[in-house]
C-alpha cells in the first residue's frame, strides 16, 4: 500500500460520503480524489519526475489536502511547511530539498518568492497558487509567468482522471522538517512504507473505525496534524479540519454540532478547553482524546478524565523521527500516573546507557526504538542521521535514538525525565525540568510552568521557575513552599518569575529556546 491509496480506496468504497469538512465547506471522497487527481496531472504537466520534491506551503484547506494527496499520485514527495514560515527559511527548505515545484497558498509568506528575480530557488520548474483569481503580474518563475498556474485554472483545465503511478513502498513519501534544538531545519525522510506502518499500528491502538469524525485543529505541517488527516482517510472517516484553536468556546460548539468522535490536541490546547464551562456543549459524542507534542502533566490528565468522562484519554510520546513511539493504554492511567507507556504496536523500545548498555526497571537513559516506523534519515545530513540513527541488532538495520531521557518500571512502562540538552546541572546535580513542572502544576491555579537552567557562579545553573497562573493570590514564596514539600532540596528552584503568557512553538508546545 503507498499513502496516496489512503484516498484512492477510501474514494472508491464511499465516494459520496463526506471526507472532509472545512472554512464552513463539505467535501465528498469522490470530489478530493477528483482534484487529487488534477493535481497531480498538473504537476506531470510542469515536468515534475517520480522523486521529486514539492513544497505545500498552505492553510489547513481543502486546497491543502487535496495537494498533498496529488503530489503522492504524480509520484513526487511533498515538503510540508508551515503557513506561517518566514521567506528566508522557505527559501532555505526549498533550496535545499531542490524543490521542482510549489503548490501555495497566496496568503503566505511563498508569495514573496517570486517578487525577486530570478527566483532564488533554481530548481523551481513551476508553481500553483491558491487564493488569487489569476497570477499576479510580478510573480514570475525565472522570467517565465506561465510555469505558475492559478487553481482555477487548474481545475478549468486540468483532467481528474486518476494517473497510473509507478511509485513502490520504499520511495519517499515526504520530508518533514524539524528545527530540533540548533542549527538550520532538517527534513525528516519518510518513505510510503514507514507512513502506513505508523499510521496503522497508530489506528490499531485507538481503534478507529469508518464512523469516526475527527475534529484537527493542528497544522497539517506538523506530523501530528497530518497524521490525523493521512488515518481519517486511511480508514474513510470524516475529518473536521480548522485553522486555530484561538477560539476554545467555538471549538467546542463545533465539536458538538458535527458530533465529533475524536478530538487530538496539545497541552495548550486542552488547557484552553479545561478552563471553560463544558456542561453547555453536548460532547457525548466523543470516544477519544489524544494527546502528543509535550507530555500532559498527571493533574491535566485527571481534569481530562473527570471533565470527559465517557471518552478514552490516550497519552502518547513521540518524535517526527519515528513519528510515534510510545502510548499509554487508557485502562492503566489510574495505576500509572506520568507515564507514556508502552511502544506503539509492532515495535519494540529500550533505554541505554552512554555506552550502549541495556538498563533496567528504574535506572534512567536515552529512549531507542526499532520497527519500521523508525524513519530513513535526515535529508541530505549525513552527520545528523549517523548520530540519531545508529545500527541495530540485526545486520543492516538501524533504530533510532530519540536524544530523550526515560526511566521503565518493573512491569515495562516508560516514564519521559527529560532531553538531554534540557538537564539543568545545578550544586553538582542533575535536575530534570519536568519532574519540577509537574509538582508545580499540581499547585492549584496554575496554567503553565516552564523549568529552565540559568548561569549562577556559585551552583553552575540555578533552577528558575516561570510560571502563569490563573489565580492571582498564588506567589512566589506559595511555589517554592509547595516544591519544598514535594521536591529534593537541590530540585527546588532558586528564582520563580511570573509572566504573562509563554512562548510557543507551531504545533503548541512551549518554545524552551525562547525562554530566558
Amino acid at each position: 500500500m503507498l499513502v496516496h491509496h489512503f484516498l484512492e480506496n477510501s474514494s472508491d468504497r464511499f465516494p459520496e460520503k463526506i471526507a472532509l469538512v472545512c472554512e464552513g465547506k463539505r467535501w465528498t471522497y469522490g470530489q478530493i480524489e477528483s482534484a487529487a487527481n488534477r493535481v497531480a496531472n498538473a504537476l506531470t504537466g510542469l515536468g515534475v519526475k517520480r522523486g521529486d520534491r514539492v513544497g505545500l506551503c498552505m492553510r489547513n484547506t481543502a486546497e491543502a489536502v487535496a495537494s498533498l494527496f496529488g503530489i503522492l499520485k504524480a509520484g513526487a514527495v511533498f515538503v510540508f511547511v508551515n503557513p506561517t514560515i518566514k521567506r528566508d527559511k522557505l527559501e532555505y527548505i526549498l533550496n535545499n530539498c531542490q524543490a521542482a515545484a510549489l503548490l501555495f497558498d497566496s496568503r503566505t509568506a511563498a508569495t514573496e518568492l517570486f517578487s525577486v528575480q530570478p527566483c532564488p530557488v533554481a530548481t523551481l520548474l513551476g508553481a500553483v497558487v491558491c487564493g488569487t483569481p489569476s497570477p499576479a503580474p510580478s510573480m514570475l518563475l525565472n522570467g517565465k509567468p506561465d510555469r505558475i498556474l492559478a487553481w482555477p485554472s487548474l481545475e478549468a483545465t486540468q483532467a481528474d482522471t486518476r494517473p497510473r503511478g509507478a511509485s513502490i513502498d520504499l520511495d519517499l513519501a515526504c520530508l518533514i522538517y524539524t528545527s530540533g534544538t540548533t542549527g538550520d531545519p532538517k527534513g525528516v525522510i519518510s518513505d510510503h512504507s514507514n507512513v502506513v506502518f505508523a499510521s496503522g499500528s497508530i489506528l490499531q491502538y485507538l481503534g478507529m473505525h469508518s464512523e469516526d469524525i475527527v475534529f484537527n485543529v493542528l497544522p497539517l505541517s506538523f506530523d501530528y496534524g497530518l497524521y490525523q488527516l493521512l488515518m481519517t482517510f486511511r480508514i474513510g472517516g470524516t475529518l473536521i479540519l480548522e485553522n486555530s484553536f484561538a477560539y476554545p468556546a467555538a471549538i467546542l460548539a463545533q465539536i458538538a454540532r458535527e458530533k465529533v468522535t475524536g478530538f487530538p490536541g496539545v497541552p495548550t490546547l486542552f488547557e484552553l478547553i479545561l478552563r471553560l464551562d463544558l456542561t453547555a456543549y453536548d460532547l457525548s459524542n466523543l470516544r477519544f482524546l489524544t494527546n502528543t507534542a509535550a507530555a500532559l502533566p498527571p493533574s491535566r490528565v485527571l481534569d481530562l478524565r473527570h471533565r470527559f468522562p465517557q471518552a478514552q484519554v490516550f497519552s502518547m510520546y513521540g518524535l517526527t523521527e519515528t513519528k510515534r513511539t510510545l502510548y499509554m493504554p487508557p485502562e492503566w492511567l489510574d495505576q500509572k500516573p506520568g507515564s507514556v507507556g508502552i511502544a506503539i504496536p509492532g515495535t519494540e523500545v529500550w533505554i541505554e546507557d552512554e555506552s550502549g548498555k541495556r538498563l533496567g526497571p528504574g535506572e534512567t537513559g536515552e529512549l531507542v526504538a526499532r520497527g519500521r516506523h523508525v524513519m530513513r534519515g535526515y535529508w541530505q545530513a549525513p552527520e545528523a542521521t549517523a548520530k540519531r540513527y545508529r545500527p541495530g541488532p540485526l545486520p543492516g538495520e538501524r533504530v533510532c535514538h530519540s536524544g530523550d531521557l526515560f526511566r521503565m518500571d518493573d512491569e515495562g512502562c516508560f516514564y519521559f525525565v527529560a532531553r538531554k540538552d534540557d538537564v539543568i546541572k545545578s550544586r553538582g546535580e542533575k535536575v530534570a525540568p519536568k519532574e519540577v513542572e509537574t509538582v508545580v502544576y499540581g499547585l492549584k491555579g496554575v496554567r503553565e510552568v516552564a523549568v529552565i537552567g540559568v548561569p549562577d557562579p556559585i551552583l553552575g545553573q540555578a533552577v528558575k521557575a516561570l510560571v502563569v497562573v490563573d489565580d492571582p493570590s498564588i506567589t512566589a514564596a506559595k511555589v517554592l513552599a509547595h516544591c519544598k514539600a514535594h521536591l529534593e532540596d537541590f530540585m527546588v528552584p532558586k528564582l520563580v518569575e511570573f509572566r504573562d503568557t509563554l512562548p510557543k512553538t507551531e504545533s503548541g508546545k512551549i518554545a524552551r529556546k525562547e525562554l530566558t
